[in-house]
């Protein structure tokens, strides 16, 4: 068998690797049932931090109205408690992806899996009984760090776990389970936070759902195998061997009888932060965190103010609401459509191409008044967003080492929750003075900062085992 070519800034040679070699033995894995569930398994643990995210705006209706929330000056801030709300929220999935998420390259990434999952249901049920907005915004800050963490490690597993040509098609299925997050958050939010239950408001019940199903997936996923690629570069060649052979099992393959270990980098040192500025991997570092800055403010910008971008374009509050459902269809819709063909192409490209037809049909979206092609304009831009998650999440997954992997995914990742926290306030302000087609250009230039950053540094992947990026 032939040897997959290497990037020029690769840091390792091309070299053949046999048969049983650990990395073959994954590549060989068929797109089974049983690969599949375990994929499905993983993409639990981000339906729930998506279904937290996007709870936000909807809970923040029941905390006002139970008085435990207060609008401007009167929040304990100075500010309004639910801008409060929202700032603990990505300040805790900052810290949690750039400062603890390393902990994956450390303790494995099964192990900082299921403690990500415990502490968010932990204290996202903790938060659902609190009764003062210093209570419910401290527990908040907590349940952020528990899912930058959680999303982060995901991200990792995945990549690591899943055969060469089925990494992209891996995530845009995972991403299609995470985004029925969205429709689902807002049935449950609907239907609850009018209403009280055995003593019980309705905002409390839409974060004691989401906790205690976390709490069940913990349970059902303490069978889930460690990365056999981690163990590898920890020098744990018996236990990725017998991690392997489980897998192998699992897909319906006859395990291989021997196992050759790949010592290139079990051979260096643990990866540090420092390693991440190493020549090798300094332009990635700095093309992931100008791409994941940006990507961010159009993601969060249009999906978060959509109702709001509809009432500026001339729609009532209670069409913009049913023209908001509509749209964000396309989240989980548009996943399960990129399953049909994003293995066949270049990440890169992708990332590109998703990111220019945001630039085309937020452009479009921003000159419309008429509702049906409000509503079509809108539900391209948030597949091309949905589209654009899939590919930047396998991309930046693949082009780190296994050694460093969390590390460096978590701290560029992190670069999209700063750039969140200050796109909220910067939205809100040209809004108020420019309208629509102000935050629509503000969306569209930044997504022409994602197109050049990875059309112009970003290394190509498609193909590629991980150990050659």
């Amino acid at each position: 068998m032939s040897t997959t070519q290497v990037l020029g800034d690769a840091p390792f040679a091309p070299a053949e690797h046999p048969h049983s070699s650990l990395t073959r033995r994954i590549d060989a894995l068929p797109a089974s049932v049983g690969l599949w569930s375990f994929i499905t398994l993983l993409a639990l643990g981000g339906f729930f931090e998506l279904y937290d995210l996007f709870q936000t705006g909807y809970i923040s209706t029941g905390l006002l109205a139970e008085h435990i929330f207060h609008t401007d000056q009167q929040g304990i801030f100075g500010i309004s408690d639910q801008a409060s709300f929202a700032s603990a929220t990505f300040f805790g999935l900052f810290i949690g992806a750039s400062l603890l998420a390393p902990l994956a390259d450390k303790l494995g990434r099964r192990l900082t899996f299921m403690f990500a999952l415990a502490w968010y249901g932990a204290f996202s049920l903790l938060m659902a009984f609190q009764n003062s907005a210093e209570g419910v915004i401290l527990c908040r800050f907590l349940v952020g760090i528990g899912l930058g963490i959680e999303l982060v490690t995901i991200d990792t597993y995945l990549s690591e776990w899943v055969p060469t040509h089925l990494r992209n098609k891996a995530f845009a299925f995972a991403f299609f389970i995470q985004f029925l997050s969205v429709p689902a958050v807002a049935l449950m939010s609907w239907m609850l936070v009018p209403t009280t239950l055995f003593g019980l408001s309705g905002w409390r019940w839409v974060i004691i759902f989401g906790a205690l199903c976390s709490l069940i997936i913990w349970v059902i996923r303490k069978k889930l195998p460690e990365s056999a690629r981690w163990l590898e570069v920890k020098g744990r060649h018996a236990d990725a061997h017998a991690v392997m052979c489980q897998m192998e099992r699992r897909c319906g393959v006859t395990p291989s009888p021997q196992h050759i270990p790949d010592t290139r980098e079990a051979q260096r040192k643990s990866g540090t932060f420092k390693e991440i500025w190493a020549p090798e991997y300094r332009r990635r570092t700095l093309m992931l965190m100008v791409m994941n800055f940006f990507q961010a403010i159009g993601f969060f910008g249009f999906g978060n103010w959509l109702p709001a971008l509809l009432s500026g374009q001339g729609a009532s509050i209670t069409h913009s609401l049913l023209y908001a459902f509509f749209i964000t269809l396309a989240y989980p819709l548009g996943c399960l459509f990129c399953t049909r063909f994003v293995h066949r192409f270049e990440n890169k490209w992708q990332i590109v191409l998703s990111a220019l037809m945001t630039v085309v049909f937020g452009t479009l979206f921003a000159l419309q008044n008429n509702p049906v092609m409000l509503v079509v304009c809108g539900f391209m831009i948030t597949w091309s967003n949905a589209w654009l998650t899939i590919s930047y999440h396998a991309y930046q997954a693949e082009i780190f080492p296994t050694r460093i992997r969390a590390r460096a995914v978590g701290f560029c990742y992190s670069f999209s929750r700063l750039s969140t926290a200050l796109t909220s306030l910067l939205i809100g302000l040209i809004l108020q003075y420019a309208g629509t087609p102000g935050v629509i250009s503000f969306i569209v230039a930044s997504m022409l900062m994602v197109m050049l950053s990875v059309g112009i540094y970003g290394p190509k992947t498609r193909g590629i085992e991980l150990e050659n990026i």
